[in-house]
């Protein structure tokens, strides 16, 4: 089965046909950083990461392009009430944001164009659509003619012209031809930022930027628009608009990841309840992390608790601590295994990681029931086949970027301390001195340290949750 993929512009699933054999043009909807990243924000990344790598897996030869609207109202906004330059608040928490990526496993994009750095493509394209009778001046603004465009407007949200409210996005609805009309260009207010353009000064629209970098790296038609199902409507369904207008063809396929909600309530500030990065680093590893947020259908709705986050370390432990004793066994080298086909439909399913995750803890069930009778060649079978789904998942528990080799200086130091203390139990329940045996293996729980018996001898792992 080759890949499918949900497109909410027709709301079905359709198999995907890159415009270009061999070839895919990718945009994604990035960071606007007034602010650092939630686990919202990052759980986006981590989606459209899968993709990537999937795609890649697949054999396409990918551009992957994700913006960044390094200025708006928001930063803006968080400018003057800190009363720091727009600039030195939007390139801070860009650095949060990249990190917050690096952090979580997310391969870098092909490129990461800025909004500022392309105002000479938004010009072009707004002078494309004046010259189509499809945009127009008003009083330094620039907008566009929802009402040009009405036949096509709203197919993308599925929504109905007359049952529309105004863009809201100017507190000067005079100088519009009609409420539903959205800023393309906003002219310059006192203190704010502006760049020259033949319709004066100021600052481009949200919309705006998105359509002429994608197409500026893409093509005028590419392949695939991804963003959050929040984005659908005006932002998305703006882009369309304002391109197609032009004469672009822009996006064939739309894809959307569902929201995050923290115990059933959207994140906000007023609530309390935004969940960044640094409060999941105390609660699970980097790698346990990436898996929780891919765990879920990409389209799911998912919310957020720490029981399900405890849920999500155990299951990833439990895959990890598979590859570990395996590759203790039989080494980490050999040629990479094929992926088992389950994995691999599951995948090109609309990128079903949930049945993919499923077909790897099948694995790691039958891979510990080779550990437990000695069958070498079976493990070692096993452990290539979890190393290359996980791998394809960007969650190699034995991979440079997650293996705990390394992960501490002292390691060496604490693996012999560990070993003196693990002859001494065994010496103590050669001499069947029980009572001595538990209480050096207490002492090692109370340590962090976690003894396992196995049929190869003890083995110790640090505490992790």
């Amino acid at each position: 089965m080759s890949l499918r993929l949900y497109d909410t512009s027709t709301r079905t699933v359709r198999a995907f046909e890159p415009l270009e054999e061999g070839r895919v043009g990718m945009y994604v909807c990035g960071a606007t950083p007034q602010a650092a990243p939630h686990i919202g924000h990052l759980r986006s990344g981590v989606v459209y990461d899968v993709l990537l790598r999937w795609l890649r897996r697949s054999g396409y030869e990918v551009t992957f392009a994700r913006n960044v609207t390094d200025i708006d109202d928001k930063i803006i906004a968080v400018s003057e009430e800190r009363g720091v330059p727009w600039f030195a608040v939007a390139e801070a928490n860009y650095r949060v944001f990249t990190r917050g990526y690096d952090v979580l496993g997310c391969l870098p994009p092909t490129v990461e164009p800025r909004a500022t750095g392309h105002v000479p493509e938004m010009i072009a394209l707004m002078r494309r659509l004046i010259e189509r009778g499809h945009a127009y001046a008003s009083g330094g603004d620039v907008y566009f003619d929802v009402r040009s465009w009405a036949e096509h407007y709203g197919t993308l949200s599925n929504q109905r012209l007359e049952n529309m409210r105004s863009a809201g996005d100017t507190p000067n609805e005079d100088l519009k031809r009609d409420p539903l009309d959205f800023a393309l260009w906003k002219g310059a207010k006192p203190g704010e930022p502006f760049w020259e353009t033949p319709w004066g000064e100021g600052r481009p629209g949200w919309h705006l930027e998105c359509s002429a970098m994608s197409t500026k790296y893409l093509g005028s038609t590419f392949d695939i628009h991804g963003g959050g199902v929040d984005l659908i409507f005006p932002h998305h369904e703006n882009e369309i608009a304002q391109s197609r207008a032009a004469g672009d063809g822009f996006a064939r396929y739309w894809l959307h990841n569902g929201l995050l909600t923290v115990d059933g309530e959207k994140m906000a500030k007023s609530v309390g309840n935004v969940v960044a990065l640094p409060d999941l680093l105390g609660k699970a590893r980097p790698a346990e992390i990436r898996y929780y947020l891919a765990s879920a259908h990409y389209r799911s709705l998912m919310d957020y608790t720490d029981a399900a986050l405890a849920e999500a370390v155990s299951a990833y432990q439990r895959v990890e601590g598979f590859a570990v004793r395996a590759a203790e066994l039989v080494g980490t080298g050999g040629e990479a295994a094929a992926l088992p086909e389950a994995f691999t439909a599951a995948l090109d399913d609309d990128l079903g990681v949930p049945q993919a995750l499923a077909v790897v803890h099948d694995a790691v069930r039958e891979g510990n029931s080779a550990l437990a009778s000695g069958d070498r060649d079976a493990v070692r079978e096993r452990l290539a086949a979890v190393r290359a789904m996980t791998g394809a998942l960007g969650l190699d528990p034995l991979s440079e970027q997650w293996s705990r080799a390394g992960e501490d200086d002292l390691r060496p130091v604490v693996d012999a301390l560990v070993k003196v203390a693990l002859e001494q139990r065994q010496a103590a329940r050669a001499r069947k001195d029980y009572a001595a045996a538990d209480a050096i293996r207490d002492g090692l729980t109370e340590a962090g340290i976690v003894v396992e018996d196995t049929p190869n001898g003890p083995r110790w792992e640090l505490k992790r949750s």
